[in-house]
């Protein structure tokens, strides 16, 4: 009956898309409901359970014996599993189940799959969404030919510590840029019919607040308001939904005194219940058994109780599910219809996927041949990669490189290491990843490679041979920073400076009387502060995945001129962190001198701003003017004129800044509120307009309420969170 329904759909083009969509929504209803009257409690309970397979992320993977349920109809999920030949193998097992119920794979494809991709922060430098989206796509297409149906990304934490390794999966320190890159990557992996054979669910994670962990150290506590947890760190979770993700990811940390897990407010009060949200919520990695570390259940059985009370639908690994809720539900202590309603959740998703028509049509190894590394599939890594450069210093013009430069001396192990260039969290090939060296000899150019400093130790190697070489230069090319399994998860640093070793050799490098370049590579905010002050031309490369050499030298050369924002801010200091710009102004607000918010040995200014990026041309702003809005939802219009002043044809990002110069609650100095990247050539300009909605003048009360209040602002805007031009405005 299903597979006609569709097939009546397919020739009636002609129906409005929203009769489609409600007689969809009736065909899965009736088919799930069908289903789940025919399911016996321990099949039940075996749809809300994911084991792992494959290899561990996390501290224990003795779930592998799972395997042997499948065929039961006792298993729902499972994780790191990939590849058509091998998800088919345990798909066939589920099929020989007595209800025949499909499988959902899933698996941590974070920033590309076997191309890699940019790290997620890296990517959000690019300030581009369309780019974002589109390498969601390219991971979902590959994820998708390789037998998965799921991902669990995007991270939309919003992180203001850069101490926490995890900042490399996310969006950054902004909570509206958050939003916009959450719904971007969502929209990317899901496309607009999960029926498709290319798309993927996307998981929203970490909920929520995994990324205010107390002193930046990862599976920490959480602690703050309600009131603060919806204006900084709420938007892109919310965003996440309303885009239409198909799961959640609750978070490790507690929230409110209450690990997230089991905390019924969050998942069933404010997701299911507020927001409307139709999918089902996966615990991470084993954090339902975890509640008896948090001493917040006594024991698994009272874990498995608190969790599926809360609104967790599947548990991840640890089993608590499992083992205790026949017994639960038997004792009366856990209502069936609990168990109907997470059951259900989890079928609707595998009906949107397709499986119960073809629970093999993820399984196609031809299509994996010709999808996973595809050109396609490195040009737009490529693409990505170029826009995730960041430009952060370059006195004198010393890049772009002419092409003239025909002799460089490449400094530094990580400019010939494939691994580093992947990054972390990473399913990408190795192998087919081309490195800085390799590009550069690829473009002709005569490489004078020396490792520079050990890899390692990070001590200076053979300086003598390593001066002598960029003397012979034209250019000298420092590649440095962190390795990549320095960023991510369970990677804490109390320490984000770059070796004191890395940085000497820059400066005696620099002694040597050739221009240096440094590329900084890394996963988070790092401190480098002797480089900063002593190399002439520095790019943030991150880690840009399978085509991060071609995509330097792209850059280094001008075939593309970088356009990169940071996303979060760079600090001077340890002692600064946690840093962000949209700090309050307190009742003694930071001055330079007096008895005022700073400190007395270390700066309070940050090394780069957040949304901080130069380019190799230069953008003049002008004519900040304040406009009348539409009389609706528009209040008010931004004008600006931005003019491209330099040689080069380049891309800037105009970015709004909003104050509320007295509220009912205390707000921030400012906040992005607003955002457009446009390219100019040289001698062109462009007006700018922002619309002025709720959206930017509004805010979260300390009771959850939106509320917009009538008053003064300040609208702010230029080319960094620091660098603005100002203009006021009264809200009647």
């Amino acid at each position: 009956m299903k597979t006609l329904f569709y097939a009546i759909c397919c020739v009636g083009l002609l129906w409005p898309s929203g009769l489609r969509a409600a007689e969809d929504d009736e065909s899965m209803n009736r088919f799930v409901s069908s289903l789940l009257k025919k399911m016996t409690l321990e099949e039940k309970i075996g749809q809300l359970s994911q084991c792992a397979g494959g290899f561990a992320t996390g501290p224990d993977n003795t779930q592998l014996s799972r395997t042997t349920d499948i065929s039961r109809g006792l298993l729902g999920s499972m994780l790191n599993v990939s590849g058509a030949a091998e998800t088919r193998k345990y798909q066939e097992a589920a099929m020989k189940s007595r209800l025949k119920i499909p499988l959902l794979f899933g698996l941590d494809v974070i920033h590309g799959f076997r191309t890699g991709f940019p790290l997620p922060l890296a990517e959000a430098a690019s300030f581009d969404l369309e780019a974002i989206k589109m390498g969601a796509r390219c991971s979902a297409r590959e994820a998708a030919a390789a037998g998965l149906h799921w991902t669990f990304a995007p991270m939309v934490d919003i992180s203001w510590d850069a101490r926490w390794g995890r900042v490399m999966e996310g969006a950054g320190e902004d909570p509206y840029y958050g939003a916009k890159v959450a719904a971007a990557r969502v929209r990317g992996l899901q496309g607009d019919d999960l029926s498709a054979d290319s798309t993927i669910l996307a998981c929203i994670k970490h909920f929520v607040g995994y990324g205010a962990a107390v002193a930046g150290k990862d599976y920490n506590s959480v602690d703050m308001s309600w009131g603060h947890f919806a204006n900084f760190y709420m938007p892109p979770y919310k965003a996440g939904v309303e885009a239409g993700a198909g799961t959640v990811m609750s978070a490790f940390n507690d929230f409110e005194n209450r690990p997230c897990t089991g905390n019924e407010d969050l998942l069933r009060g404010l997701l299911k219940e507020k927001w409307g949200f139709q999918g089902f919520v996966v615990s991470d990695w084993g954090s339902v058994g975890e509640m008896v570390n948090h001493r917040y259940a006594k024991d698994q059985k009272e874990a498995a109780n608190k969790a599926i009370t809360a609104g967790l639908d599947m548990e991840m690994v640890s089993e608590c599910y499992a083992r205790n809720l026949a017994d639960l539900v038997r004792e009366k202590k856990v209502p069936e219809a609990l168990l109907d309603d997470a059951v259900r959740r989890i079928l609707e998703q595998k009906y949107k996927l397709g499986l119960f028509d073809d629970p093999f049509r993820y399984c196609n190894e031809e299509r994996e041949r010709t999808v996973i590394g595809s050109e396609r599939s490195r040009r737009e890594a490529r693409y990505m990669a170029e826009r995730s450069v960041v430009l952060l210093k370059n006195e004198g013009a010393v890049l772009p490189l002419a092409s003239s430069v025909r002799r460089v001396a490449l400094i530094g192990g990580l400019s010939k290491s494939q691994k580093d260039m992947c990054g972390s969290w990473t399913c990408a090939d190795e192998s087919k990843v081309v490195t800085l060296y390799e590009a550069m000899q690829k473009r002709g150019v005569e490489v004078d490679f020396h490792e520079g400093y050990d890899l390692e130790s990070n001590e200076i190697k053979d300086l003598k041979g390593t001066l002598k070489a960029a003397r012979r230069a034209d250019v000298v090319v420092v590649a440095m920073g962190e390795r990549a399994w320095e960023s991510g998860e369970m990677t804490s640093k109390g320490n984000i400076s770059i070796p004191e070793q890395q940085q000497r050799l820059v400066t005696e490098l620099v002694k040597a009387g050739k221009p240096v370049i440094v590329l900084m590579m890394c996963g988070r905010p790092v401190i480098f502060n002797e480089v900063r002050q002593q190399a002439p031309a520095i790019l943030c490369t991150w880690w840009l995945g399978s085509e991060a050499g071609p995509a330097i030298c792209n850059v280094l050369w001008g075939d593309y001129n970088p356009s990169g924002k940071l996303p979060m801010t760079f600090p001077t200091h340890q002692g600064q962190l946690p840093l962000y710009y949209q700090y309050k102004s307190t009742g003694r607000p930071y001055a330079s001198s007096g008895w005022c918010a700073k400190y007395i040995d270390i700066p309070s200014e940050p090394a780069f701003p957040f949304a901080f990026g130069l380019s190799y041309t230069t953008f003049e702003y002008s004519a900040l003017k304040v406009l009348p809005g539409d009389g609706g939802k528009v209040h008010a219009r931004v004008r600006v004129e931005v003019k491209n002043t330099g040689r080069y044809e380049g891309e800037e990002v105009v970015q709004l800044y909003v104050r509320d110069e007295s509220a009912s609650i205390t707000r921030p100095v400012k906040e992005l509120k607003g955002f457009e990247k446009i390219a100019l050539k040289p001698g062109e300009g462009k007006e700018v307009v922002f619309d002025i909605t709720d959206e930017q003048l509004g805010f979260y009360d300390n009771r959850m309420n939106f509320v917009v209040e009538k008053g003064d602002f300040t609208f702010m805007v230029g080319t960094n969170s620091r660098d603005v031009d100002a203009v006021s405005y009264t809200l009647l």
